[in-house]
């Protein structure tokens, strides 16, 4: 059953809380993180984005609800430069 959004994120908001990830990235859960954004959205909206960045292999959320930014272009680009990622 898929869950009705009531609003969707923008391009900004999705930006904004990736920064905020990277910047906090290992030391906040979700809510602590949510807090942490500098403008506020709503925590819905927040949910979705960051179901959407799960999804897209830019973070992990760990056991303890820690969310891990795990997005490393530079990295990525290097190892298929190497033919080591083939996709």
């Amino acid at each position: 059953m898929k869950t009705k959004i009531l609003h969707s994120p923008t391009l900004e908001s999705v930006i904004m809380v990736e920064k905020t990830i990277e910047k906090y990235s290992q030391k906040c859960g979700k809510y602590q993180l949510w807090k942490k954004i500098p403008k506020k959205i709503m925590y819905q909206t927040y949910l979705v984005i960051l179901d959407y960045l799960q999804e897209s292999g830019k973070i992990i959320i760990d056991k303890d609800g820690c969310i891990i930014w795990i997005w490393d272009p530079k990295t990525i680009r290097k190892l298929k430069n190497e033919d080591l990622i083939i996709k």
